[in-house]
């Protein structure tokens, strides 16, 4: 199962001490010249199965899209391909613009 993780829990994990997870953002790459989270990996989602290896399974990785529902889907995937540590950005790049980032663009 993949757990959800909201915008302020997301932002607090990054200011933490912790080591980073891998953020990927599987949104096509118009999206990304609107809004977009510097430290992400872009893979968009229809490249995911032919791109895998540019992750690594053995850290944890939050997927984010716009809304939440398509890196769910990619979060699922991951998780069915061995990866154990991922995590679905609930609500998406949206829901950290109006939480986190509100001066971010929004679309």
């Amino acid at each position: 199962m993949v757990r959800q993780v909201n915008p302020r829990e997301l932002s607090a994990i990054l200011s933490s001490d912790a080591p980073a997870p891998q953020l990927l953002d599987v949104r096509e790459p118009w999206e990304l010249d609107i809004c977009r989270l510097d430290a992400a990996t872009h893979i968009p989602m229809r490249r995911i199965p032919a791109d895998i290896e540019r992750l690594d399974p053995d850290r944890p990785v939050v997927v984010i899209c716009h809304h939440g529902i398509r890196s769910q889907q990619v979060a699922l995937y991951l998780d069915h391909q061995g990866f154990r540590q991922v995590l679905n950005l609930r609500g998406g790049i949206d829901a950290w613009a109006h939480e986190v980032d509100p001066g971010m663009a929004t679309y």
